[in-house]
């Protein structure tokens, strides 16, 4: 793609008085962000007049003005530019007074992680374009209100077919249809479901199928992700806060529970919650109703409940760190997720899936795997799950310069850990073939070649040091079992 026709980044700008970080920052964001940055608010505030800046990330504490009075102005003269507030400190008021004053979409601590960080911006990024988008939408649906309704509907019933049941990738024989079939026959009743599994395994679509399998399809789908925020802060979101509740309370704010009233609320990483806040939620769940913060008068509302956690909370209940009664609360219907490495089936299937993700990403497009490819996708054990994969997918799509994705440009981590049973099936399958000891081993032979080659990205001088060949020795190898490959 040239770099006429390459999409525009979008456009990010650091303001911190410290030049090592902002540089830290530059380096972790400019592959994927337009990047511009500041010392001050001064600069940052010139930066404004002149580019278009759609995602600023303040340090909170500088010499002439904090992080929050600066996104403060930037709120009333550029408001739909989003705004992160990055600190070393985790004072909760100053958290609060961030959120209220300056509107902050995230407060992140010092020191980041450049992949958390990375993740959030690009979110917000997405966040960004979907606010355009629905600005123009709204612009529209002054002139043509049928065409758009007409529009609403269509996209209402594509989002139900890409995050319902239909949409969860698999294969006749995985482990995921038993799960699939219990939501089918629970999602149209108003049960509480807790979803455990391991990290990246997708528990929060299996979260949103239910939604869009329920009677409440057409009502709000509300994510919070409880282990991410201190418990100040995490009441504040969930229940909302009357003015004047705390300092820093400006305004009315609603929760999240109020926020999906008539819909679903997705609790996720509910096993990550203090013994206090549970006792205060196993409350709302009990009685059916809130009392935000600061209010006078508990709030009823309609909310179907499904958590999520990665913890084994039944072992936490025995331990004494997780409540026994909200753990009955929430679990009325439990569903385990398997890992990726329990669905090897589904690993070919899901990686074209994800690689047609990544090409409308990356403006890039290939023709699909190699056979090589996908054998060692569907044999390496994935140990971060779905979201590993992904980003594996998206790493070979970026350095590919060929048509079809190969084994060669596997990660080394990949190319070495083959599954022990697949493994072990196929060495089985060679011992079986048909013929005497000659044929056999010779069938054994061609397997070691073509595994060794593929781990060395066809380096054959590599290759052939590792067997304790000649390079002139490998290649009549390779001539006699038809693997030459120029």
């Amino acid at each position: 793609m040239s770099a006429n026709t390459r999409p525009k980044l979008p456009t990010v700008l650091v303001v911190d008085d410290e030049l090592r970080s902002q540089e830290a920052l530059r380096r972790t964001l400019e592959d994927d962000f337009e990047v511009f940055t500041a010392a001050s608010a001064d600069e940052a505030q010139r930066i404004m007049e002149t580019e278009w800046v759609q995602i600023i990330v303040c340090d909170q504490r500088m010499p002439q003005s904090t992080g929050v009075e600066f996104l403060k102005s930037v709120r009333s003269q550029w408001p739909d530019t989003l705004r992160i507030i990055l600190s070393g400190y985790t004072d909760a008021e100053d958290i609060i007074a961030g959120v209220n004053e300056a509107g902050i979409y995230q407060y992140l601590l010092k020191p980041w992680q450049p992949e958390q960080l990375l993740l959030t911006l690009q979110t917000a990024a997405r966040v960004y374009r979907l606010q355009q988008e629905n600005q123009r939408l709204s612009l529209d649906l002054r002139t043509a209100e049928p065409v758009l309704a007409r529009r609403v509907e269509m996209k209402y019933e594509r989002v139900k077919r890409e995050f319902g049941l239909d949409g969860l990738i698999r294969t006749p024989d995985s482990p995921l249809n038993a799960v699939c079939e219990l939501i089918e026959k629970i999602a149209p009743f108003d049960l509480s479901v807790l979803i455990s599994g391991e990290s990246g395994t997708g528990k929060e679509m299996l979260a949103r199928a239910i939604h869009y399998c329920s009677r409440r399809a057409d009502k709000p789908f509300v994510v919070e992700n409880c282990g991410a925020l201190p418990d100040q802060l995490l009441e504040a979101e969930l229940f909302g806060y009357k003015r004047g509740a705390f300092t820093g309370a400006y305004e009315d704010r609603s929760g999240r529970f109020q926020q999906a009233d008539g819909g679903t609320l997705f609790l996720d990483e509910i096993g990550d919650t203090s013994a206090a806040f549970q006792v205060k939620l196993l409350r709302v769940l009990q009685e059916g109703e809130f009392r935000p913060l600061g209010a006078a008068r508990p709030q009823s509302v309609d909310v179907r409940v499904v958590a999520a956690t990665h913890h084994d909370l039944e072992a936490d209940v025995r331990a004494g760190s997780f409540r026994e009664d909200l753990y009955y609360r929430l679990a009325t219907v439990p569903l385990r997720v398997p890992a990726l490495r329990q669905r090897a089936m589904d690993v070919p299937l899901l990686a074209g899936r994800l690689l047609e993700a990544s090409q409308r990403v990356l403006g890039k497009s290939v023709d699909g795997f190699s056979t090589e490819a996908l054998a060692c996708l569907a044999a390496y054990p994935w140990p971060g799950n779905v979201r590993e994969l992904q980003n594996e997918i998206l790493r070979m799509l970026a350095i590919a310069d060929t048509p079809r994705l190969g084994a060669d440009l596997l990660a080394q981590r990949i190319l070495r850990t083959p599954a022990v049973d697949q493994q072990e099936d196929e060495l089985l399958d060679l011992i079986a073939v048909d013929g005497g000891l000659k044929e056999r081993l010779e069938a054994l032979e061609a397997r070691v070649l073509k595994e060794t080659l593929i781990r060395h990205r066809w380096n054959k001088s590599r290759a052939a040091s590792e067997l304790g060949l000649s390079r002139v020795g490998l290649r009549h190898k390779l001539l006699r079992y038809g693997l030459e490959r120029g």
